[in-house]
């Protein structure tokens, strides 16, 4: 008794990877293993490295803005259509400071999504569902271990970019004390390399961690999608039973069934057609055969494939259609022609042969 109760236990118990149908299943619920901070760290990076590139232009822009508004702005009348134009105008003029910016955030975060988890759009996902407003469950989730270690992962990140704004400001603390010997523009030069400088490394960092926690993700994905082995009978099962797979796999099978006899169609002696309904390709090899033995058959779609094959590979094609009718009846492919047949069978090989100039025997 206990010994089939620990075979239950057993059983029930989720030690299998996922099969490829059980992951489809809780990728349409848009369960997946993706880590948010990959595309924080990888956006902050190139952020960052954006500001260096375009760093020049994006002050002169931003220089531009000011000029323009203390040299021509404020020397307009105010009124509701001069309003309305210089919104427009700092509008534009922020948009195409901005925008090269934007633009690279933008296509970063796609492009991180992608990597991870492929293209998803999931309409179920926006769906409102009120369990989740349950404070219960709230307070389930509140104390669980993915709770902990999100706590974890923060401490990590504040701690992380601390001891890296440290140690960049650190190496800089000499030139902090000569600061105020420097003209306005040396000083903003100094400080916004120094951002560059810690927005670059602590990116780098955080990016460092991204990959552990994507690592710790995929981990932790793959052990809740884990089956039990009668999970994955019990899988199986549905799956035999199901009237598309078993569809599917039919239609398989007999695709690859026609592509093996159409390709020995090439082999054959001598293809008897109806002329368009039937077509049945024979062989006939008198040393090593006591009869001639059908080795293709199809009607409509299949005998014109028969046909086209036979034409291209130079197999002669006959045309006899109630010998044609009767060998699709009555002979199955890879089997010997019946003994009534034979007679009008052998007529027609031995015109091919003598049409061929060759000699195989005749039959009797």
């Amino acid at each position: 008794m206990l010994l089939h109760l620990d075979l239950q236990l057993f059983s029930g118990e989720k030690t299998e990877k996922a099969t490829p149908t059980k992951r489809r299943e809780v990728r349409k619920k848009g369960q997946i293993a993706k880590s948010i901070e990959i595309s924080s760290a990888f956006t902050l990076l190139f952020s960052f490295a954006c500001l260096m590139v375009w760093g020049k232009s994006f002050i002169e822009g931003c220089l531009d803005i000011y000029r323009h508004t203390y040299r021509e702005y404020l020397l307009w009348d105010l009124s509701i259509s001069s309003t309305k134009l210089l919104f427009n105008q700092l509008l534009l003029d922020a948009v195409k400071i901005i925008a090269p910016i934007l633009l690279v955030v933008l296509i970063v975060g796609i492009a991180t999504n992608l990597m991870q988890v492929g293209f998803m759009f999931n309409f179920s996902l926006i769906k409102v569902d009120f369990k989740k407003l349950d404070p219960l469950q709230g307070l389930k989730r509140l104390f669980s271990l993915r709770s902990l270690v999100e706590l974890i992962k923060s401490i990590l990140k504040i701690t992380i970019v601390g001891v890296v704004v440290f140690v960049v400001i650190w190496q800089k603390k000499n030139d902090f004390l000569v600061l105020g010997e420097k003209n306005i523009w040396d000083v903003s030069s100094f400080i916004a390399s120094l951002i560059l400088q810690i927005g670059l490394a602590a990116s780098a960092a955080l990016l460092v961690l991204a990959v552990g926690d994507f690592i710790y993700q995929k981990y932790s994905f793959e052990k809740k999608i884990r089956m039990s082995k009668q999970e994955i009978k019990d899988e199986f099962k549905k799956m035999e039973g199901d009237p598309v797979i078993k569809g599917k796999r039919r239609a398989i099978q007999r695709q690859m069934a026609m592509n093996q006899m159409i390709r020995e169609v090439p082999k054959a002696d001598v293809v008897i057609t109806n002329p368009t309904h039937f077509a049945v390709a024979i062989r006939y090899d008198i040393k090593t055969m006591d009869a001639p033995q059908v080795i293709a058959k199809g009607r409509d779609y299949i005998a014109l494939k028969i046909k086209e094959v036979a034409k291209e590979h130079k197999v002669t094609i006959v045309e006899n259609r109630p010998l044609a009718r009767a060998l699709f009846a009555a002979v199955e492919i890879g089997e010997t022609i019946p003994e009534e047949l034979f007679n009008a069978v052998g007529e027609i090989l031995a015109y091919v042969y003598y049409q061929d100039g060759r000699y195989k025997g005749m039959m009797t």
